[in-house]
């Protein structure tokens, strides 16, 4: 008998996109009641093909993405992830640019617009912060851990990447952003995005039932 979803949650991506993430992602969400949704920027093409990282010359998994970034509501998902690898990186490419204005990429301005709606988690895993890294102001002063190769570049868009001794921490949750440092820590990521997800909605049904 088939279950009722809890909800989406919506997966940014992208060529190149971390294998490992990308397999749990599609077993684990779905084995705790939600729906995975594939989203990136179409190019005006209806649906877009795109393929993981290369491990031996060999592309393992590829995904078939019918979600237009621009199209979307935040606010129809339980949570919003941005998966890992290089993938993020592609999706802060702008066409025009000018100086002085903010990154207008469809993907980082959906960010904007995630990052201030109300009881939406925001999860990123290794280099996908890229994506963040591109407007500053989604980062300022936000507790974060991410990939060792992108200290530098999350440090430098104002967050502050917690530490354990010599080496950034597996995982950190600040409010609506959880982060994880690599696809290593994949399986403790997703249990807390889903945990932070449940608390958020327990809250909700509080707050409608004194309603």
């Amino acid at each position: 008998m088939a279950t009722e979803s809890k909800g989406k949650i919506g997966v940014l991506i992208e060529e190149h996109f971390d294998a490992t993430e990308f397999r749990r992602f599609n077993e684990y969400f779905p084995e705790q009641g939600y729906e995975v949704e594939y989203i990136s920027h179409l190019w005006g093409n209806k649906e877009l093909h795109f393929g993981s990282n290369p491990e031996n010359d060999q592309i393992e998994f590829h995904v078939t993405v019918t979600t237009e970034v621009n199209d979307i509501d935040p606010a129809d998902y339980k949570g919003i992830i941005c998966i890992g690898a290089y993938a993020m990186d592609r999706l802060r490419y702008q066409v025009n640019v000018k100086k002085g204005q903010k990154n207008q990429a469809p993907a980082v301005a959906f960010l904007r617009k995630a990052m201030a709606t109300d009881n939406v988690k925001l999860g990123t895993i290794c280099h996908s912060l890229w994506l963040f890294c591109a407007d500053p102001d989604l980062l300022k002063d936000r507790k974060v851990t991410c990939a060792h190769n992108i200290i530098c570049d999350v440090e430098n868009a104002g967050a502050d990447v917690v530490y354990d001794n010599d080496v950034t921490a597996d995982l950190v949750v600040d409010g609506n952003l959880i982060t994880g440092k690599h696809p290593g820590v994949v399986e403790e990521f997703m249990a807390e995005f889903v945990k932070e997800i449940e608390k958020a909605s327990s809250r909700n049904q509080e707050v409608v039932q004194t309603i």
